[in-house]
């Protein structure tokens, strides 16, 4: 967790080998991908032979899948591009949670209360604490953080990313025979997983900004199929028989094969936008309260980035 800067992945593919056998080769060859192109992250299924490939770009990632075939010689199967979604939270919410067992005659105790604020877009997830030393020794901090960037990670899969929040260690209390680290973060897992069950969070969808010429004749029809796509008109200007029309269409609506012509035109990355109660994306809408995960599914491979204006 850190407060650096960033972007994040806006599509993401599933692939997986032709024959099982050569899912290991498949995950060797996913880890070179991964070291060689800093704008893409791997994420595994334990329980299954289906890697996803993140990016910021869909000729990228399917640039990459071609090279499964050509460089690398291994037939794979490739499953439908879709967008990344986004999951945040609105406003600042405190939770406690305390972990307290005893182990073959070993006491275990952790207990903390945590304050999560929202971040900035972009500003990623930051972690801190406000409590002295003698309310919480560092080393539990430092246990209770770990617990948090689990938890996290657990949230993390193909599709979807917690991100932008700050997580503050506002009290806590210890037991100079009992308290250890693991103790701490359990402890930290629980009252984080507590925090994100109240908190007020909200889905952000990739969106587009897509530019249009066609004849003036088409401007009706063009408008039509970018509302049909919940998509909206940004700008119109007509010249010498054409128009030009700007619209902001989400990019899931692009990926979709019912957008193929509107998917022609040129599209540049526009950012994130919440996903509105009526399914709409609204760049000032209070968005759609997102569904936590059940269970920790996926792994994290490398880090991704990069627009679809920057493919290469």
């Amino acid at each position: 967790m850190s407060g650096t800067i960033r972007t994040y992945p806006i599509v993401q593919v599933t692939v997986s080998a032709r024959d099982s056998a050569d899912d290991k080769r498949l995950q060797a060859i996913l880890a070179e991908v991964a070291s060689q192109n800093l704008t893409v992250s791997i994420y595994t299924e334990p329980t299954g032979n289906s890697h996803s490939i993140e990016g910021k770009s869909q000729s990228h990632l399917q640039w990459i899948c071609e090279q499964f075939r050509e460089k690398y010689h291994l037939p794979i199967n490739v499953g439908k591009f879709k967008a990344v979604l986004l999951e945040t939270i609105r406003e600042a919410v405190e939770a406690e949670g305390k972990y307290i067992r005893q182990i073959g005659g070993i006491g275990n105790y952790g207990h903390c209360k945590l304050r999560v604020d929202p971040n900035k877009f972009g500003e990623g997830c930051q972690f801190a604490s406000a409590v002295r030393d003698d309310v919480l020794p560092h080393e539990h901090v430092d246990a209770i953080r770990r617990g948090v960037e689990q938890t996290i990670l657990v949230c993390v899969r193909p599709g979807r990313h917690l991100v932008d929040l700050k997580v503050t260690v506002i009290d806590g209390s210890y037991h100079a025979e009992d308290s250890n680290p693991t103790a701490f973060e359990i402890a930290g897992t629980i009252t984080f997983q507590n925090a994100l069950k109240i908190a007020s969070t909200v889905l952000l969808e990739p969106v587009m900004a897509v530019e249009i010429d066609v004849p003036e004749d088409f401007v009706t029809a063009v408008e039509n199929q970018i509302h049909g796509h919940r998509g909206r008109i940004e700008r119109v200007s007509a010249e010498n028989g054409r128009s030009e029309i700007t619209a902001i269409v989400p990019l899931a609506e692009l990926l979709l094969p019912s957008s193929r012509e509107l998917a022609e035109f040129p599209a540049h990355f526009h950012g994130y936008e919440p996903i509105s109660d009526d399914g709409n994306s609204s760049e000032n809408g209070a968005g759609v309260t997102a569904n936590k995960p059940d269970s920790p599914r996926y792994r994290k491979g490398s880090e991704a980035v990069r627009p679809d204006s920057e493919e290469g």
